[in-house]
């Protein structure tokens, strides 16, 4: 079993507490962001000024959407304590990707850029950096799993933790670190040799909602829909649309082979 007695609460600011949760979730959005920096220096299509107007238009857009899916899922609760809606305690990954992903949408649409594109190029970094965000949640003592006797269990001990203190549930965070790393290769290995654009950021949700609907069976998390968590109602959703696409738009590239002008 492994014990996790790590104060939640890494220092304080006078009377602001900073989590490590908040600490590696900026780690997460600093390494992304230099994910693409060092794509751009490689050869990548995109500006330093696009780069930097995208983060600037994702990040808002991704923790709005990420707390509007938190609240709606757990609205029993907020529609008690309306005044706790606006806040960052608690977030989803789910309501990120898509406030992220519909605020790159409308900006590249405004500036004429190449949507498919520029989602190929960032996301063998976005499973980066949702690994370092797994380890504030890991921290924390969030997006815990069930009660569980597995020789991996974590039981938390410290009582500002999330999880419930003293009982041993799956280490769900770590599963999902190591999903991350290990789909960072295949994403890393297929850039540019799928076409058309936007194959490849459709291969990462593809892996990803396949992901949260599994590991969704081990999380102790309320039902949402047909008994079925948010997440994983969201990743069924995603991968009935996600699939078909792969399978009659996506074809392979040779090596060396260009691309066609349909597939630019």
């Amino acid at each position: 079993m492994i014990e996790i007695s790590v104060d939640p609460v890494a220092f304080h600011i006078g009377d602001v507490a900073i989590r490590w949760y908040g600490i590696m979730m900026a780690l997460a959005i600093l390494v992304l962001f230099l994910w693409v920096a060092w794509q751009v220096r490689r050869g990548a299509r995109i500006t330093y000024d696009t780069l930097v107007m995208m983060a600037l238009v994702s990040i808002p857009a991704g923790i709005i959407f990420s707390r509007l899916l938190h609240v709606i899922d757990d609205w029993d609760y907020y529609s008690q304590y309306p005044s706790q809606i606006i806040g960052t305690e608690g977030l989803t990954i789910f309501g990120a990707i898509v406030g992220a992903t519909l605020a790159i949408w409308v900006y590249t649409r405004i500036a004429h850029l190449n949507f498919g594109y520029i989602t190929d190029t960032i996301a063998p970094g976005i499973v980066l950096a949702q690994a370092i965000g797994r380890v504030g949640c890991l921290l924390n003592g969030c997006c815990y799993g069930g009660e569980t006797d597995i020789w991996c269990g974590i039981t938390y001990t410290n009582p500002e933790s999330e999880a419930p203190v003293g009982v041993t549930v799956h280490p769900t965070q770590i599963y999902e670190i190591t999903f991350l790393l290990l789909a960072f290769i295949p994403l890393y290995l297929l850039r540019k040799r799928l076409k058309p654009d936007g194959s490849l950021f459709l291969v990462y949700l593809t892996l990803y909602s396949a992901w949260r609907v599994g590991i969704g069976f081990l999380r102790d998390v309320e039902p949402f829909l047909f008994g079925l968590q948010q997440a994983q109602v969201l990743g069924l959703a995603v991968l009935a649309v996600t699939i078909p696409l792969l399978i009659y738009r996506t074809r392979w590239v040779k090596k060396g082979e260009e691309a066609k002008p349909e597939d630019k």
